[in-house]
């Protein structure tokens, strides 16, 4: 394969609303491009999305990772140089896994385009040949607009939803009760504290107070209070979600003992790419630790089409998938045809399938 010119980009897009948590709330997207062309002009175009609150990583840090090792990518001829790269820089990548994200992204998008493949094809994947279907991801807004997004996701047919909690007792249990009074069939509600609390007994006497049966609780403790989790886990009767304290595959020295017990929210951002990704997606198959795709807020398609690359590939141990919001949350896309889910929650891929690379045209207002 041909030598390749490697740029960056840091991207912000206004979101339509403001997007909050316990620990942050945004107002538009704090992202990492990198473009990979060929010198017959194919370009291949990767995603990182740094959160210091995750993986430590800042718009600077990725800018400076960058900087400090794109020259010896644009040496590399494939998929194997690439993974050599990753097997020497394993600590490296662990210190940057949006910025390498981003930059093993537009390597794989470019090197399919210019075989012709795509990226399932180039990795020797399955391709994909179903719909998706994700959860109504709810923030800890106010009353007002929790209802607003409430009704919206009702009237598309959501059943599933992931509701993030503030710590505020009467608010909290007010947006259950609005979840119920919907009346919605086959409700599904699980919570995300966004590691709200430090002691266990705090965060069981808050959650058992919201008086509802929730199927699982994401990171209700500190990152890495694995201890603490279980204890609640014990007390409540249902599992928890790890994704602040499940940043790579050595995480599941921590959980291997007691799988039953354990799901693991996995971005491809945060785990380091797609690569990272499946064998992390791999090696819970292995242990029976069901899995929910999540994504990073204010993703744009490009993510998204990366996350349908690992989720096709782990359908029997997908339980949950979360993203997909494309122009609902932004004000643009990289692309003119957005990938978003539908009705129902529902995201066909149909007019991607077969395309070469990830299959996402960049448009000017993006690039």
């Amino acid at each position: 394969m041909s030598r390749l010119l490697l740029t960056q980009r840091l991207l912000h897009i206004p979101f339509k609303q403001v997007f909050v948590h316990a620990t942050a709330s945004r107002k538009c997207t704090e992202t990492l491009l990198v473009i990979a062309k060929t010198a017959r002009g194919l370009m291949g175009v990767g995603e990182g999305c740094p959160r210091s609150y995750v993986t430590g990583e800042t718009l600077e840090t990725v800018h400076a990772f960058f900087e400090s090792q794109f020259r010896s990518w644009e040496e590399w001829r494939g998929v194997e140089d690439l993974r050599g790269w990753m097997v020497a820089h394993h600590t490296l990548i662990n210190s940057n896994p949006a910025a390498w994200c981003a930059g093993e992204l537009a390597l794989l998008d470019v090197w399919a385009k210019e075989s012709n493949q795509t990226i399932e094809g180039l990795l020797g994947l399955t391709e994909l040949d179903r719909t998706f279907r994700y959860s109504a991801v709810l923030g800890a807004e106010n009353m007002v607009a929790f209802q607003s997004q409430v009704r919206q996701f009702s009237k598309r047919g959501f059943t599933d939803f992931k509701v993030k909690i503030s710590g505020r007792r009467d608010e909290d249990r007010a947006k259950i009760h609005c979840l119920q009074e919907m009346g919605l069939e086959n409700l599904r509600i699980r919570l995300d504290a966004n590691n709200l609390w430090n002691r266990v007994d705090e965060a069981t006497s808050y959650l058992q107070a919201l008086d509802y049966p929730f199927w699982a609780i994401e990171e209700p403790l500190q990152r890495g209070d694995y201890a603490g989790c279980r204890e609640i886990i014990s007390r409540l009767g249902c599992p928890i979600i790890l994704d602040e304290s499940f940043l790579r595959q050595e995480h599941f020295d921590m959980v291997n003992t007691d799988p039953n017990k354990w799901i693991l929210n996995l971005r491809i951002s945060k785990m380091g790419g797609i690569l990272r990704s499946l064998a992390v997606a791999r090696q819970a198959k292995d242990l029976g630790i069901p899995l929910i795709i999540g994504a990073q807020v204010g993703e744009t398609s490009i993510l998204t089409r990366a996350a349908l690359c690992v989720a096709n590939q782990c359908r029997d141990i997908l339980i949950a998938q979360e993203g997909a919001f494309g122009t609902y949350l932004l004000e643009r896309d990289l692309t003119d045809s957005p990938l978003m889910f539908g009705e129902g929650g529902f995201l066909d891929p149909a007019p991607i399938i077969g395309l070469p690379g990830l299959g996402i045209a960049t448009n000017s207002l993006g690039m």
